[in-house]
């Protein structure tokens, strides 16, 4: 009798650890090349594949991308978030339907996209960073032209647009942060880099505030919307930072993860740091996300291992039922 009692209470607190308890109110879609050894695919069994996954419950994954060992970033349509767009070795892809049916919408000269973002002003108007410049369409991906003047080194590895001002975009390039105001027209420098600038984020509480991270030049912060920067402090400059994160619960918590850097973390907006990659395989982290619906809930992707999560914000960490590999982006998208 103890031991079924212990047995109950074991499964009930395995339930409690893999299955959310909040309600859902966004899918969590990933981009993510997996390697053959991962021994499956996120959420199902057979050959491995690569691509985009999306998770509705957070514990299973369901391909639904087309098998593409490059998929580097997804966004979705502010209007109709069914609407998603994918930045991919060939370009730019686009499926009206929540992945039912896809189309690559760039032209052959034009491959390679590395971020997408979409104007929420004017959802028309979707930008792509691309290794020769800026890539823009203004009829939700039917057309596209390169629309990056001003910008001296055109590699642009991180789009982001302002979501409070129609046609104000920060581009993340090989050699320093750019700014347009006028809809990529026209580009002026705001921060220059010895590097790339691998992410843009900008805050869900304050959109006054954004931060980027680089390859060398560690993290920047900026509170009057782009147009100046100054560098967090004890953020390290000799590590790649892949990408940082603002907590959409908490104004003062943020997170970044890097190429020997591991997962860090600060509950005082960047004054101070917490070392919390102990329980991942490795320091190698590619990719981080913090879940919107689930308090405390951090993911992350270490280089060539399974995706993680943890619900302490990376006190504790769990392997998720997924494939080893590359994790390059974790996206939640609201549900219709």
């Amino acid at each position: 009798m103890i031991r079924a009692r212990r047995l109950f209470f074991a499964a009930i607190a395995l339930l409690s650890a893999t299955a959310p308890a909040a309600e859902l109110k966004h899918d969590l879609y990933v981009c993510a090349n997996l390697s053959p050894q991962g021994g499956g695919v996120m959420g199902r069994s057979g050959p491995v594949r690569s691509g985009l996954f999306r998770s509705e419950d957070r514990v299973e994954f369901t391909h639904i991308g087309p098998h593409h060992i490059r998929t580097f970033s997804v966004t979705h349509d502010p209007v109709d978030p069914a609407r998603l767009y994918i930045a991919l070795l060939d370009g730019v892809l686009r499926t009206p339907d929540r992945g039912k049916t896809f189309r690559i919408v760039t032209s052959w000269d034009m491959t390679e996209a590395k971020s997408i973002s979409v104007d929420r002003q004017r959802p028309e108007h979707v930008y792509a960073g691309i290794p020769d410049g800026i890539a823009v369409s203004h009829d939700r991906g039917q057309t596209w032209r390169r629309m990056n003047d001003g910008i001296q080194r055109a590699y642009t590895e991180s789009i982001l647009v302002d979501r409070t001002q129609a046609g104000r975009v920060l581009a993340g390039t090989e050699l320093g942060i750019y700014l347009t105001e006028d809809g990529a027209r026209t580009w002026r420098l705001v921060q220059a880099t010895d590097k790339v600038t691998y992410a843009l984020r900008q805050s869900p509480h304050d959109p006054k505030v954004f931060l980027a991270t680089t390859s060398s030049n560690g993290a920047f912060r900026s509170t009057d919307r782009g147009v100046t920067w100054t560098r967090l402090p004890g953020v390290p400059a000799e590590r790649t930072l892949h990408n940082i994160e603002f907590d959409p619960r908490n104004p003062r918590r943020i997170a970044y993860c890097g190429w020997g850097a591991g997962v860090q973390v600060s509950d005082d907006n960047g004054a101070t740091w917490q070392d919390r990659t102990a329980g991942l395989p490795k320091r190698e982290v590619w990719r981080i996300a913090i879940d919107p619906d689930l308090p405390d809930r951090l993911y992350a992707g270490p280089y060539q291992e399974a995706l993680h999560a943890s619900d302490d914000f990376g006190r504790t960490w769990r392997p998720l039922e997924c494939g080893r590999g590359t994790y390059f982006d974790l996206v939640f998208v609201p549900r219709k």
